[in-house]
């Protein structure tokens, strides 16, 4: 019963964690006015540094004495909420995203009609010491008014800036100004006004998490500017000498030496190196600016921006900004991938010639082992022909001298004839004694044979069993 129960709970658990949505519980502590401080940086190694920045968040919240009841960490979010005696609430937020952590300080007022402005936050007793543990990608100052938006005149003395853009958002009431210009602390600085009646206060975070999220991601897509125009004049460096080596390679190719070859092999080999590890470093950096591209345009689309008066659209400077971008690093991308292409492809034929030119070789070389064995052949042969003469010439002049003996002691008539009659019998006897000691021999190297197959045959039924 247990082991049946246990998926079930495992699924649910994951089910609920699918579904949770932690950050919803912040909007009850929200109202404007409020002015929020945001903060991201961009991580060099996320799997050491995000885990480090939920400790420095932790630590943060022990420094501003937040209550624990107010408080709620999770693995990749938290926040902490703070209420002073006044009635002015200060509220941090953390987040860690796959490439970046960032944070969020809300000062929420008590004074319904003000009591907040852009700058350092006003919160008693508050002091935010952070040590970033990446580079800086975007910081924001940013207002949440009630009431009617300020004129432009009053606008143009808060936002630093040469030109004010501004729109209408979610609904007729909502609008935001801003100058995309950082201020003396760093800052781009927002004006939100929501109207006279706030509605849904969680509204409030909806409307900031859209304006960092478009930031964040503006910043994150031209962050990577210098490396790709960088990359962009070396991969035309390597294109130029791309094209000049297969020009050289193509016409000569047909007609070069192992050396030439093997000498064209080691450079391209370099040339496909530094191809490699240029391509690995873009497509890490380079390879999430079309999912970023795409949150940017979609945030932009759920705000459903509409014009106000005398100011330019938000939309306009942050479009005009990543047009093309994503794009072009793609396209960088696809020329560093074609670009090593045609490195491997250049390498495959002068690999292939180079193994042509090893099986010629291997070709003559077998071809002289043929002739040479052919040549031992016919020397053994005649070796062997010769060894029956001389043989039969000694079997013959040693029956000479018997057949004299013979002929001294009366057994024999005519020494001579008998030599001569014995001749053919000596070529005979001498031809059978080469012949017998062939065939011994090669028994003899045959029955040596069988008992090193029997050791190999015995290894193998090891090895099977």
């Amino acid at each position: 019963m247990n082991h049946q129960d246990t998926p079930q709970t495992e699924a649910g658990a994951f089910l609920r964690k699918l579904h949770e949505r932690p950050h919803q519980p912040i909007g009850q502590w929200l109202r404007a006015p409020a002015h929020v401080h945001y903060e991201a940086f961009r991580m060099s190694d996320p799997p050491t540094q995000r885990p480090a920045s939920r400790l420095e968040f932790q630590s943060l919240l022990e420094r501003c004495k937040v209550p624990v009841e107010t408080t709620q960490l999770r693995e990749t979010f938290g926040y902490g909420v703070k209420e002073s005696e006044s009635g002015d609430r200060l509220i941090l937020i953390w987040q860690a995203h796959t490439e970046y952590y960032n944070y969020q300080f809300w000062h929420v007022s008590a004074q319904m009609g003000g009591g907040v402005t852009f700058g350092p936050l006003t919160f008693q007793d508050y002091l935010c010491s952070l040590q970033p543990l990446g580079s800086v990608v975007c910081r924001l100052d940013v207002l949440l008014t009630t009431g009617l938006l300020p004129s432009r005149t009053d606008l143009r003395a808060l936002l630093p800036g040469p030109v004010l853009y501004g729109s209408r958002i979610l609904n007729e009431q909502t609008s935001i100004v801003t100058s995309f210009t950082p201020d003396t602390h760093g800052r781009e600085r927002y004006w939100v006004g929501v109207g006279p009646s706030q509605g849904d206060p969680s509204r409030l975070k909806d409307i900031v998490d859209a304006i960092v999220r478009i930031e964040t991601y503006y910043h994150l897509l031209l962050m990577q500017k210098p490396l790709f125009s960088a990359a962009i004049d070396q991969a035309y460096k390597f294109e130029q000498v791309h094209l000049k080596q297969r020009e050289i390679i193509t016409s000569h190719i047909a007609h070069a030496d192992s050396q030439t070859l093997q000498r064209w092999l080691n450079t391209l080999t370099q040339d496909l190196l530094k191809t490699n590890r240029m391509a690995g470093k873009l497509h890490f950096e380079l390879s999430a600016s079309l999912p970023y591209d795409r949150i940017v345009h979609s945030t932009l689309a759920l705000l459903a921006e509409k014009p106000l008066d005398s100011y330019r659209p938000t939309s306009d400077y942050v479009l005009s900004g990543i047009t093309g971008v994503a794009e072009g690093y793609q396209q960088l991308l696809k020329r560093i991938d074609t670009l090593r292409g045609g490195f491997e492809g250049i390498i495959t034929i002068i690999r292939t010639r180079i193994d042509l030119i090893l099986e010629a070789q291997n070709l003559a070389l077998l071809q002289s082992v043929d002739k040479t064995t052919k040549s031992q052949v016919l020397l053994q042969h005649t070796v062997e022909g010769l060894s029956v003469i001389v043989i039969a010439y000694y079997l013959a002049g040693l029956c000479g001298y018997v057949f004299k003996g013979f002929q001294e002691m009366g057994w024999l008539k005519n020494a001579n004839l008998a030599s001569a009659i014995f001749v053919p019998i000596a070529i005979g006897l001498a031809f059978a004694v080469t012949t017998f000691s062939k065939k011994y021999l090669h028994k003899k190297l045959e029955g040596e044979q069988p008992p090193h197959s029997e050791e190999k045959r015995k290894g193998q039924q090891d090895n099977d069993s």
